[in-house]
């Protein structure tokens, strides 16, 4: 049972969190997740290109979920997803608090250890471009808090409640679930027969074939290495060894102070890192199996680092910070500085917090936002495809924001397509109509109508002359198709 004093002190931790780490919900992934909300909410959103986003979409509940609580509300998607995101890290929060008190017996070493997770939330997972915690709502932020409360459940040998918190991780992200379920299956074998080492069958619901890639879906695997381990940086490596490392030193402090539910989580925890990183390593070695390694066992590490963090912080307070204060602020002081420059760096033409229904900051979502309300629903639009790396943009999804379809990008399309090999050629042909983008002319922007019906494009200023441009700022120009103009288009819509 909660009590209110524990309730409210992680609620002061949340919003800490969210001061720390800011809030950006069009932002890197949101360009994946949010359009499959969008649609469920108006279906005549996306008429063309929701295959890039409807494929994860539809391995989920994340989207009817969102949707059905902006239905039931009815208050605004924007508003909607800023309190999800919230009350999605209280929950992370609640359940480390949870967990850590099955862990350390003083009541200081578990706000130790929730603390430090509250203030590393956005630090990146070894080499896997995952965060702790995403700094926008999608499904592993939901599904973290389930996962990290089913662990403690199966530490108190309450299986069906544990099983009830699993089958909610899996409703809203599927796979991130699998991994928690063999650290559970570790967990309990190595509680009933002191194993050492265990092992899991995985299959997940992705179409696995032993048959060799296509030579599209090699061009979009070159581009995500952190799905290869041998393509890891040394450095990305210490970021597995490391924690092995750490976990057994932490399995011997614990058996040394008897507290024996903390011992065997940090046991569990290594062969559960080993096991997934050989398996990283026979999807990384044959050439054929490269399309198996979309299932990304290295992921595995996501969880291991929500725990080593937890643990860590529960032994900072044993150890080192105690009862002086001065030691704890020097120890949270400079990391949560550390952790928000960070963000500012990374982000640094948006408002660290977006706070739902204000003027956006940054140019570019300006216009997407002008998109949004100014022109059909129907439309079609095309811009640089490697947009969301251009500085200034901050990652932000123009699906996402704008509600309009456009053809394939190349940075977080090509996300979709690793997981569904069967995207890649159509990806790769959207691409590279695309190529050149900065010097297209008149009849590159007509061949773009011609094949797909693109009849508006986003530009950089200064633009394409004599362009007919209804919206631009500064940095970004929301145009008609420059191409010459078709007999039939009306009301100075083209491609109508």
């Amino acid at each position: 049972m909660f009590y209110r004093k524990p309730v409210f002190l992680v609620l002061l931790l949340t919003l800490g969190a969210l001061l720390v780490h800011g809030y950006h919900p069009w932002a890197e992934d949101a360009e994946i997740y949010l359009p499959g909300v969008e649609k469920v909410l108006d279906p005549e959103l996306f008429p063309f290109g929701a295959e890039f986003f409807q494929s994860h979409a539809q391995l989920t509940l994340f989207p009817n979920l969102l949707a059905a609580l902006v239905v039931v509300t009815h208050l605004p998607l924007e508003l909607v997803l800023f309190v999800v995101h919230v009350a999605s890290v209280f929950l992370l929060l609640l359940a480390c608090w949870e967990l850590s008190g099955k862990c350390f017996p003083d009541a200081r070493a578990r706000w130790a250890g929730v603390a430090l997770i509250a203030g590393l939330l956005t630090l990146p997972v070894a080499g896997t471009a995952l965060y702790i915690m995403d700094q926008y709502v999608n499904p592993r932020n939901l599904s973290a808090f389930a996962v990290i409360f089913c662990i403690a459940r199966v530490v108190d040998r309450k299986y069906l409640q544990a099983a009830l918190f699993l089958i909610l991780a899996a409703a809203v992200h599927p796979f991130m679930s699998i991994f928690a379920l063999f650290y559970c299956a570790l967990l309990i074998s190595m509680r009933a027969y002191d194993l050492r080492l265990a092992g899991f069958a995985i299959l997940l619901p992705f179409g696995i074939t032993f048959e060799p890639p296509s030579k599209a879906y090699h061009e979009v695997a070159l581009s995500h290495p952190f799905h290869y381990l041998l393509r890891w940086q040394w450095y990305e490596w210490l970021g597995i060894v490391g924690p092995i490392a750490i976990l057994w030193w932490f399995s011997r402090l614990a058996r040394s102070r008897k507290w024996g539910n903390l011992d065997i989580l940090c046991r569990a925890l290594i062969p559960y890192a080993l096991i997934s990183t050989t398996a990283a390593l026979a999807l990384s070695i044959p050439a054929r199996w490269e399309s198996l390694a979309r299932l990304q066992p290295m992921r595995s590490l996501y969880l291991l680092y929500i725990l080593l963090f937890l643990f860590g912080g529960g032994f900072l307070a044993e150890y080192v910070l105690k009862n002086r204060v001065w030691r704890w602020l020097a120890l949270f002081v400079p990391l949560c500085a550390g952790m928000f420059l960070a963000q500012r760096a990374l982000f640094p033409a948006s408002a660290h917090i977006e706070w739902p229904g204000a003027t956006p900051r940054n140019q570019w979502v300006q216009a997407f936002v002008w998109i949004r309300k100014s022109t059909p629903i129907g439309a079609i639009f095309a811009l640089d495809p490697f947009y969301m790396h251009i500085p200034g943009e901050d990652n932000d999804g123009f699906r996402a924001t704008a509600q309009r379809s456009v053809l394939a990008d190349a940075v977080k399309d090509s996300g979709a397509v690793t997981m569904f090999p069967p995207l890649a050629e159509e990806w790769q042909r959207q691409v590279q109509a695309q190529t050149g983008w900065q010097n297209f002319q008149p009849a590159d922007f007509a061949r773009l109508r011609a094949a797909y019906g693109v009849d508006w494009v986003v530009l950089q200023q200064p633009g394409v002359a004599g362009a007919h441009c209804p919206y631009q700022n500064p940095t970004v120009l929301v145009c008609e198709n420059p191409a010459p103009r078709r007999p039939s288009g009306q009301n100075g819509v083209l491609w109508r």
